[in-house]
């Protein structure tokens, strides 16, 4: 037995977002307010004035918070909330990537649940919210369609990512030209994300059959049409395809769970302020290589959607697999981003590597790998893209 839970409409198509206000309306909203990040709100982009705009051509007027300058934080969520508050906003509207989808989350629940710990929502049965409609200008973290929120805890240091049914956007807007300018590096990571979410959620132990529909049609997308999207950002049909493979991405792990990429990764993130999608990028493929005798039927399907040649013995396809991955990471430049930007001090990343195990372990996306690692695993798994950020 299982529930399965994904945005109740999803808007799909180039120019969808001038449809915001009558999408709003028939949420009951009125007085909105826009989280967005805070770049696209800076005046060189202004696409907070062009979604006030929108709503001001249906006589709505939108506050907004645009303080979300990296990935979110509880500063973040409780500046929301009180900008919430001070326009008596009764709905949200998110605009911009995962970071501000999960804020905006976030503060859609507390700001109607006066007291609750963010960290608290997951045992909550029932659960108010203000109405939701995300709007994604990335396509990678999928959180337009997921239950989940990440916010790093700036007291402890810690990105909690609390689940819970009411997390789930109302309405997912996936307007590709929104997308269009982001920038080809950008766009190989956050496709890497949403390829992570996508066969993370395949390979857990949580999989089920509505899961698994979106999880593998997520991967076959991205197989087809992430190299193009990345070698051509003007190309709106491969803009479009990977926000639906996001989208379907999202939908898979919301149900399905990640696994020990994305527990390794956020810890990563936290400690070398790595961005999401090249942390779980760098270290899937050594997640691959720890669980892939517990998963071959598995990843040998997962080779396939990405492209491998099916007349082959699972064992073959399912190496395939961590090579096209490894494939990827050579092609789209992941170990060399993380090595000149992050990661330049190999010998500072293996002095973190305990710490780092330990909150890789206490968070979720462990108990749901078909093999569950222990904290030597997990050190493995840290060493091995140590040694690999040594090449």
């Amino acid at each position: 037995m299982y529930t399965f839970c994904s945005p109740s409409r999803i808007e799909v198509g180039g120019g969808s977002v001038s449809r915001i206000g009558a999408l709003l309306k028939s949420l009951g909203g009125t007085k909105p307010l826009i989280v967005i990040d805070q770049f696209l709100a800076s005046p060189a982009i202004g696409l907070d004035k062009k979604i006030m705009s929108l709503l001001a051509e249906v006589g709505m007027e939108a506050a907004v918070y645009s303080g979300i300058a990296n990935e979110p934080t509880s500063q973040n969520v409780a500046e929301g909330v009180a900008a919430a508050a001070a326009a008596g906003a009764d709905c949200v509207i998110a605009v911009g990537g995962g970071s501000a989808i999960d804020a905006a989350k976030a503060v859609a629940v507390l700001a109607v649940n006066e007291g609750l710990a963010f960290v608290d929502i997951a045992r909550q049965e029932q659960l108010k919210r203000l109405p939701l409609i995300a709007v994604p200008t990335t396509s990678g973290t999928g959180s337009e369609a997921t239950r989940v929120s990440v916010i790093t805890n700036l007291a402890t240091g810690i990105k909690e990512n609390p689940g819970h049914p009411s997390l789930v956007p109302d309405i997912a807007v996936l307007d590709p030209q929104l997308t269009l300018s982001l920038p080809a590096s950008l766009t190989a990571f956050t496709g890497l994300d949403a390829l992570t979410h996508a066969m993370e959620a395949y390979v857990s132990n949580k999989a089920n059959s509505l899961s698994d529909l979106h999880a593998y049609e997520a991967m076959k997308i991205t197989g087809q049409w992430l190299e193009q999207a990345v070698a051509d950002g003007s190309n709106e049909e491969a803009r479009q395809q990977m926000a639906i493979a996001s989208c379907l991405a999202g939908i898979a792990f919301s149900n399905a769970s990640t696994n020990l990429a994305h527990a390794g990764g956020r810890s990563l993130g936290a400690y070398f302020h790595v961005p999401h999608g090249l942390s779980v990028a760098l270290l899937l493929p050594f997640v691959m290589e720890f669980g892939l005798e517990a998963a071959l039927d598995r990843y040998a399907r997962v080779a396939v959607a990405l492209g491998a040649n099916g007349h082959q013995s699972r064992e073959v396809l399912a190496q395939a697999a961590i090579d096209i991955v490894n494939g990827y990471n050579d092609k789209f430049g992941v170990w060399y981003e993380a090595k000149a930007k992050f990661i330049p001090d190999v010998a500072a990343f293996r002095q973190a590597i305990p710490e780092m195990v330990k909150n890789a372990l206490s968070g979720n996306g462990i108990l749901t790998n078909r093999q569950v690692p222990t904290a030597v695993d997990v050190t493995e798994v840290f060493e091995k893209l140590a040694a690999k950020l040594e090449d």
